[in-house]
């Protein structure tokens, strides 16, 4: 056969992989739609969008975080400033209309609350990845996230089951900026923040790309996508630890000894479906979404193994634990607390941003002790 009768067939192929993988992605959201429910179905659809959204346009938050302390590169930490300020534009002021319809990532502040925080920007670094990049990480077929996937889940049950013993350590009761005035704090401090980005920035990395204009517009719609829809903001963690606890029970652990798994509402979503959890639909989707970006984008997942020494592994163990666990006791990750927190006019979304951070800056400089080489 000649080249010129063989080239359609490499043209073909990845179109028919590429044609298979989106019906695939339908098939599966039209078969929870009809297994149930609708609303279910369209969560699913919004997890899958997270995941492309975030693979494909490589909007994250641990890497640019490790890109703004090493390098004092601004442009990822702008592009989720922007994010979140177009997620309030539209969150608060449906929050106060429809109050008690819709609930915001609103949370107390306190030690727990911010050591835990502080924590989890040490391990999210470890393992370059915060509760979606794990995801978004594992999805794609990364074998660090696959790694420390199982271990977050683990984490966040754990926190979970401790949560009340931690939180009496002391909690201010939660400060959430609401209707016009809220608003408008919550635009100047995000403003602010930009400012003193802009200020600190390495002179090319002040403008942001093309690429992530457009993340920073879509993560946005959908995260109103999911606060619409699912009546409470985009979240990770609680996903998470409820698959831990299923499979708990499953091998026949007794939960009763939890204030927190054995409240009225989360016992009652042990013993329902995933498929009827808002946040797990929202997980599986983006690390499906992951998952088809990568398979579009090279015809597989990126599985290569990392050659890190022994240590190495056992941190990613460690920092995926961690991450789950301290994520509980700060009532979120990037995304539950800092992304949904801010965006809806919580308090404690501030304090975690800065805790995070400062824990980052830890968890950078940690790297290289355990083995881990630098990466941007």
């Amino acid at each position: 056969m000649s080249f010129a009768q063989a080239q359609p067939t490499v043209e073909k192929t990845p179109y028919l992989r590429r044609t298979a993988l989106v019906g695939l992605a339908a098939a599966l959201v039209m078969a929870v739609a009809v297994a149930a429910g609708v609303r279910f179905g369209m969560l699913l659809l919004i997890g899958l969008g997270f995941g492309i959204a975030l693979e494909g346009l490589r909007f994250g938050f641990a890497g640019p975080w490790r890109a703004l302390i090493l390098r004092r590169e601004v442009a990822g930490v702008l592009a989720q400033l922007l994010a979140i300020g177009i997620v309030a534009l539209v969150a608060i002021p449906l929050l106060s209309a429809q109050d008690g319809v819709l609930i915001g990532a609103h949370a107390p502040v306190g030690w727990a609350m911010l050591g835990g925080a502080f924590v989890f920007g040490i391990a999210m670094q470890v393992v370059l990845g915060c509760g979606s990049g794990t995801l978004v990480n594992a999805g794609s077929g990364n074998p660090v996230g696959l790694l420390a996937l199982p271990f977050f889940a683990i984490g966040s049950f754990a926190g979970a089951f401790h949560l009340f013993w931690w939180t009496d350590l002391g909690t201010l009761a939660p400060v959430v900026l609401s209707g016009t005035s809220g608003l408008g704090v919550t635009l100047a401090l995000l403003a602010a923040v930009a400012v003193v980005l802009l200020i600190i920035a390495e002179p090319g990395s002040r403008r942001l790309p093309g690429r992530l204009w457009l993340a920073a517009i879509a993560v946005a719609v959908l995260a109103i996508g999911n606060l619409v829809v699912a009546g409470q903001p985009w979240g990770v963690v609680y996903g998470l630890g409820l698959w831990a606890a299923k499979g708990a029970v499953a091998v026949g652990a007794d939960l009763s000894g939890s204030g927190f798994w054995s409240a009225d509402a989360n016992a009652l979503r042990l013993g329902e479906s995933i498929f009827t959890d808002v946040t797990s639909l929202t997980n599986i989707g983006i690390i499906g979404g992951a998952g088809l970006v990568a398979v579009w984008r090279v015809g597989g997942l990126s599985a290569q193994l990392p050659r890190l020494p022994a240590r190495a592994w056992i941190a990613v163990i460690v920092a995926g634990f961690l991450m789950g666990y301290s994520s509980r006791l700060a009532f979120g990750c990037n995304v539950g607390a800092f992304f949904s927190g801010i965006s809806t006019g919580s308090l404690h979304g501030w304090a975690w941003f800065v805790m995070a951070f400062l824990g980052a800056v830890v968890g950078v400089r940690l790297r290289p002790a355990l083995g881990l080489e630098a990466r941007s």
